[in-house]
């Protein structure tokens, strides 16, 4: 008995003094002595001595903090600085330039529910929604996307149209001419304009995006914003943005591009400026820019600016026609038409006040392009993304019910209803990630991680959504021409997933690489403080982080043994499980990070096959989050609710199915079991959707009042019934469900013998003949079978024609 209470007691006080919790170290002691004196365990004086010894030894050295400092956490910080990777000064910036939000919230493995659903999600004002109506439909019905990939350009009168109605400068404040959009606003215009044509949303959202007119607000000097914002607002200057470099892709910091600063003749004047040479590439609007943003390292070796001689990277703008400046070749970017090349020059002299900024701004470019990256990339490709995966699943759910084979729509078919039912939850939950992405962003949030995940992940995303929709249409998808819904689009998946970081880099290096470090609660802080070489900082974020991973350890060894039916949500309804399972496995994930970090220390940089999974269960996280917001959002809508079922069981299922290869992969054996064994006690729980789930959410989307259909196409252009392809098919669905009763009149005439069987015009004019439907009603049947039978077709050419094409 003495021994076991002396187990127990020590355990309980060295756990809570290791959390820095001296004073409850005492009151366990004293609780636990007081039962063992009662009980008689402790019937020896030595042994209460020695117990009585432990306790005061414990309580003092981790208890009181000036001890604890010099004891414990001295010797700490220097092992912990042995292991820590080197953090660069580009580095620093990239991992101070973003906030931590929500995503915060999920690492820490206590997600704060009703915080996240208190959080507004911005509908669009008055002003934007016009736009939207107006311009932006206007737009999308001037679109012909077959013609711009003929002609390998947009029509000049959309060039015109983009730049009289302020496409090219929604981001841009209105007192320069600008619309001053939000971001929702700017996410909204690009997802719509997606579905129409990608080259004309590229061309529309990269002048809203990181470039010269995001930098200039942000940044520039009085006179740089008086004079170049309004060109480009109104489209007189279009502009790009040259960072990429044939040696410098994503590692962009270390980029050849170089400036030296010197003395050098300016409209006819001797200046202060920059002797610049660098090759740029891939860089989008660049044959037609009117200005560049111009990213280099600046060099002063001459002491001209002040002693320091590597500045640092710098962005200027150069105005086309400066001299020595090369654009106008054009890169072939997958046979998408919109404006890609390079940008040129070498020994080419421009006065330093180019720089943005001024002078003050010298070196000050990466912490820049940080910042606004920070933002940008959760705007644009995500929207752009999710734009394809609604026109994916619309265009599939739609020709799932007009196409017919064996006698019946191939959206009865099992395995076509697979693919509608992943396309149906992928588009709910991309969209609902947009939607709150862009929101934060409107909130003052500059979240980097959460920007990396909608940017990776829903690009994938759409990959697989575009994948599921061609897979449907089959000849259809891959016979091009004008009547092709998909096949353009689909070419130009790949440049999504290449651009503004290559998810391969996103996903390890940025999601969980700077997750680890920023969404933590702990380990920036422990990493400032050894740079600082403040030991009381480090005590204090140490032990926080011991008290953390207790917190967590404990947490999910709870919920694995006993289930999640005691975790507090603020819902009630059935998705209320739904809450309960992402919290558990949010510390399971934040455990299993923890063991992670602590066994690999700055070699986990290196480890991407860890870092990649851990960046998939945080990835999921958050989209499982976005989903579960969106739902509570829009009043938990029962027919959304199979989608909403789906995205949740796929979600978990990922999160867990990463977590465990972590486990399964991590070096340290013995850790990866302690871990296994506090985050899954009983083993994996989470299976992908049922069938039955999958069937429900393909339901959904193909349920005749077509609800659900609208509600997860509501972001896209829907055209005219006599647009070739997408407005056909649309146009065939309306005839057949206005026919439809009348088509089962006919059908059910057949079943009975009363009719032979034939094709349905054929068995619609006998079944009028016989009296079963009227003359109204067999035109109504005719017609949908006309549209049908057109809406099916697909391009032909003559070989003459043919050979023209592009």
């Amino acid at each position: 008995m003495t021994l076991v209470l002396i187990i127990i007691a020590f355990a309980i006080a060295a756990g809570l003094a290791f959390m820095g919790r001296g004073y409850f170290a005492w009151v366990a002691f004293v609780a636990f002595g007081l039962i063992a004196w009662w009980t008689g365990g402790i019937d020896s004086p030595t042994a209460f001595k020695i117990t009585l010894g432990v306790y005061v030894f414990l309580a003092v050295l981790f208890g009181i903090p000036a001890v604890r400092r010099y004891v414990v956490s001295a010797p700490a910080m220097k092992v912990v600085a042995s292991i820590l990777p080197a953090i660069g000064d580009t580095e620093k910036i990239a991992l101070e330039a973003g906030t931590v939000w929500w995503d915060g919230d999920l690492f820490s493995g206590n997600p704060k529910w009703q915080k996240f659903l208190d959080f507004t999600v911005n509908e669009l004002n008055e002003e934007e929604q016009k736009f939207m109506d107006g311009p932006v439909e206007e737009l999308c019905a001037m679109l012909n996307d077959w013609e711009i990939f003929q002609t390998r350009d947009l029509p000049p009168e959309v060039w015109e149209f983009l730049k009289q109605k302020r496409f090219l400068g929604m981001i841009i404040p209105k007192e320069y001419g600008g619309l001053g959009f939000s971001a929702a606003a700017h996410s909204a215009v690009v997802t719509k304009i997606s579905s129409r044509s990608i080259a004309a949303a590229v061309t529309v959202m990269v002048p809203n995006s990181l470039g010269p007119g995001e930098l200039l607000v942000h940044y520039g000097t009085k006179q740089q914003k008086d004079y170049y914002l309004p060109r480009l607002a109104d489209g007189t200057d279009i502009p790009c943005f040259a960072l990429t470099e044939p040696h410098a892709g994503s590692d962009a910091a270390s980029g050849n591009a170089k400036g030296i600063v010197c003395r050098g003749t300016w409209e006819g004047k001797e200046v202060v400026g920059i002797n610049l040479t660098f090759s740029k590439r891939y860089i989008t609007l660049a044959p037609v820019a009117g200005v560049v943003g111009l990213a280099f390292t600046l060099y002063d070796p001459d002491g001209i600016l002040g002693d320091k001689k590597n500045i640092g990277i710098t962005c200027a703008l150069i105005p086309k026609g400066t001299p020595g400046l090369i654009t106008g070749d054009r890169h072939d970017p997958l046979g998408i038409p919109f404006m890609n090349g390079t940008v040129e020059g070498e020994n080419m002299f421009v006065p330093i006040d180019f720089i943005i900024g001024g002078l003050e701004q010298a070196g000050g470019g990466w912490r820049m392009l940080m910042e606004s990256l920070a933002a940008g990339r959760g705007i644009s490709l995500p929207s752009l993304s999710v734009g394809a995966a609604e026109i994916s699943c619309r265009a599939a759910g739609t020709y799932a019910l007009v196409r017919e084979q064996f006698g019946l729509p191939i959206g009865k078919f099992e395995g076509v209803r697979e693919r509608l039912g992943r396309m149906a939850g992928m588009a709910y939950v991309m969209n609902a990630a947009r939607k709150i992405t862009a929101s934060a962003i409107d909130a003052g949030e500059k979240p980097t991680v959460v920007s990396a995940i909608v940017k990776a992940y829903l690009t994938e995303g759409m990959r697989q959504c575009m994948n599921d929709a061609m897979d449907i249409h089959a000849g259809a998808g891959i016979s091009g021409g004008p009547r092709n819904i998909f096949g353009r689009a689909y070419t130009s998946i790949p440049i999504g997933i290449t651009v503004e970081g290559a998810n391969i880099l996103t996903r390890s290096l940025i999601v969980f690489g700077q997750g680890a470090i920023r969404c933590h609660p702990f380990a920036y802080p422990q990493v400032e403080a050894i740079m600082a070489k403040n030991l009381s900082a480090f005590d204090k974020a140490l032990f926080g982080h011991i008290n953390h991973v207790a917190k967590n350890a404990m947490r999910s060894f709870f919920f694995g043994v006993f289930g999640t039916m005691m975790i507090n949500v603020p819902v009630n309804g059935k998705e209320a499980k739904h809450y309960q399972r992402l919290t558990r496995l949010s510390s399971a994930f934040a455990l299993i990070a923890d063991f992670a970090l602590m066994t690999l220390g700055g070699a986990l940089k290196r480890k991407e096959y860890i870092s990649g999974r851990l960046a998939d269960a945080f990835a999921w996280m958050y989209l499982a989050s976005s989903a579960l917001k969106r739902f509570h959002d829009e009043g938990s809508p029962e027919n959304e609710r199979p989608l909403l079922d789906w995205v949740m069981a796929h979600a978990l299922f990922q999160i867990e199915n990463a977590l465990i290869g972590v486990l399964r992969n991590l070096p340290n054996r013995l850790a990866a079991g302690v871990a296994s064994l506090l985050a899954f006690p009983l083993g994996p729980r989470h299976q992908p959707p049922t069938d039955k789930q999958v069937d429900n959410a393909a339901s959904a989307l193909l349920d005749d009042d077509g609800m659900v259909r609208e509600m997860l196409s509501r972001e896209i252009y829907i055209p005219h019934a006599s647009s070739p392809g997408f407005g056909t098919l649309e146009h065939a669905l309306d005839l057949i469900n206005t026919a439809n009763p009348a088509i089962e009149k006919v059908k059910q005439a057949r079943r009975k013998g009363e009719i032979e069987k034939a094709s349905m015009p054929e068995m619609a004019t006998r079944a009028r003949d016989g009296g079963i439907i009227n003359d109204g009603e067999l035109g109504a049947i005719k017609a949908a079978e006309a549209a049908r039978d057109d809406a099916v077709q697909v391009d032909r050419f003559p070989k003459d024609v043919y050979a023209t094409l592009r």
